[in-house]
């Protein structure tokens, strides 16, 4: 489970430094999938192995993150549908209530689980 909260965090934190740089597009010339694509897939997959994870636990508080992990699945999946995906479209992304609810939801679970 730690495995998939670093990529949610890390995705994050890289997402804003994306947000920041002000692009139109991640398209690239050689038509490789770019790093912006890439770190979203990888959040897409954490958070659905997060989602399966949690969904059969009997804890409360793990229904609302499967919740979350859901609403941010769908809002990372619009994005990724985007033929290019701008600066601008990541800010908003990144300012969606429903990542940011799931990352401090995981950052919650990871403090109540105590020290590893």
């Amino acid at each position: 489970m730690d495995e998939h909260i670093d990529t949610i965090e890390a995705g994050y934190e890289y997402l804003l430094a994306y947000a920041a740089q002000g692009k139109d597009t991640d398209t690239t010339d050689a038509g490789a999938k770019s790093e912006v694509r890439q770190t979203l897939e990888g959040m897409a997959s954490a958070a659905q192995s997060i989602r399966e994870a949690m969904a059969s636990s009997e804890v409360p508080f793990h229904k609302v993150v499967v919740d979350d992990a859901v609403k941010t699945e769908a809002a990372i999946a619009l994005v990724l549908a985007q033929a290019g995906i701008s600066s601008e479209m990541v800010d908003n992304l990144n300012a969606s209530i429903h990542v940011r609810a799931l990352l401090t939801d995981l950052f919650l679970v990871s403090e109540a689980a105590g020290p590893n």
